[in-house]
C-alpha cells in the first residue's frame, strides 16, 4: 500500500536569477573546470546522480517536470538538495535538447585518478584514445558500464566527459564506474600493463581476429580494449603501444563499425570469456 503523503504537492520556490546565472555557466567547458561540477539533464541522469548522497548540489524542476518526477524533487529534498522551480525557458537554457525533460542537476565532477582505477585490480578496461564525438564518448561509457568494465579512459585530447550530450549519451552510466579523464596514453597503458593486464587494440586492419582469439581462450585475461579516434582509426603509434591489434569480423556487406559499436562487440566479448573462465563469474 503506498503512503498517500507520496501523492501531496510539494511546493517549491522559484529559483533566483544568480542561480539560474551561476548553473548557465556550466554549460561552457572553462567554467565547468573551474567550479568542478557539471549539468545532468532528465530524469534517467538525475536518478542514478541522487544514488551517491552529496553528489548533486542543486536541482532544476519545470512545473510540469517536478509533477511528473516528483519521486526525483522528494529524492532530492530528503537529502538536503535545494530544489528550485524554473520556467521552461530558463530550464531550456541549461539543456541543449531541442525538447528539455523538464529536470537538470548541479552535479560534483566524479572522475578519478588513474592511481584509484588500478587500485581496485582491475580485470577489464576501456581506453578511448582522443575520442572526439561527445555522443561516441558517451555511449562507450554506457557499454563499459552494461558489461561490468571496471574503468574508463579517456585519454589527454578527448571531449569533456562532462559535455552534455557525452553525460545524456552515458544514460546515467557516468555515475557507475570509475572514470578517468585527461591522462596520456602510454602513461595509462603502460600502468595497466604494470599490473598485468593485457592491452588489445581495435581496429579493422588488425592482424588477430576477435573470434579466434575468443576460441583460444585468450580473452579470458585481464585486458584493456585500446579504441582509435572516430575520424582517423588507430595511428601507428598507438597500435605499437598494444599487445596485438584485433579486428572485429564483419560477416556482412558493411564496410566497417563506428567506434562505439566496436567497443560493444569487443568489451561483450572480453566480458563473456572472463565470466566463462572464472568459477565466481568475475
Amino acid at each position: 500500500m503506498h503512503d498517500a503523503s507520496e501523492y501531496e504537492p510539494i511546493r517549491l520556490a522559484s529559483a533566483s536569477q544568480n542561480q539560474i546565472r551561476s548553473a548557465r555557466r556550466l554549460v561552457r567547458r572553462k567554467e565547468r573546470a573551474l567550479a568542478g561540477e557539471f549539468l545532468a539533464e532528465g530524469p534517467q541522469a538525475v536518478r542514478e546522480a541522487l544514488v551517491q548522497p552529496g553528489l548533486v548540489s542543486q536541482l532544476f524542476v519545470s512545473r510540469a517536470g517536478a509533477e511528473r518526477h516528483h519521486d526525483l524533487v522528494r529524492a532530492a529534498l530528503n537529502q538536503g538538495v535545494d530544489v528550485a522551480l524554473v520556467l521552461d525557458r530558463d530550464l531550456a537554457d541549461l539543456s541543449d535538447t531541442v525538447t528539455p525533460q523538464g529536470v537538470v542537476a548541479v552535479c560534483a565532477v566524479v572522475d578519478v585518478a588513474l592511481e584509484r582505477a588500478l587500485a581496485a585490480d582491475p580485470r577489464l578496461v576501456v581506453c578511448c584514445a582522443q575520442v572526439r564525438d561527445p555522443g561516441n564518448a558517451g555511449t562507450v561509457i554506457r557499454c563499459a558500464d552494461a558489461f561490468g568494465a571496471d574503468a574508463v579512459v579517456l585519454s589527454a585530447g578527448s571531449v569533456d566527459a562532462y559535455n552534455a550530450k557525452t553525460v545524456r549519451a552515458s544514460a546515467g552510466s557516468l555515475f557507475h564506474l570509475p572514470l578517468v579523464l585527461g591522462v596520456e596514453l602510454e602513461t595509462a597503458l603502460a600502468e595497466f600493463r604494470s599490473r598485468g593486464m593485457q592491452v588489445l587494440a581495435a581496429d579493422g586492419a588488425g592482424d588477430a581476429d576477435l573470434d579466434d582469439l575468443a576460441l583460444a581462450g585468450d580473452l579470458a585475461q585481464p585486458t584493456v580494449w585500446l579504441m582509435g579516434n572516430e575520424a582517423w582509426g588507430l595511428p601507428e603509434e598507438h597500435a605499437r603501444l598494444a599487445d596485438r591489434v584485433v579486428r572485429v569480423p564483419i560477416y556482412g556487406r558493411a564496410e566497417s563499425l563506428n567506434l562505439s559499436t566496436a567497443a560493444a562487440v569487443c568489451l561483450y566479448a572480453t566480458a563473456s570469456a572472463q565470466r566463462t573462465s572464472s568459477p565466481s563469474g568475475r
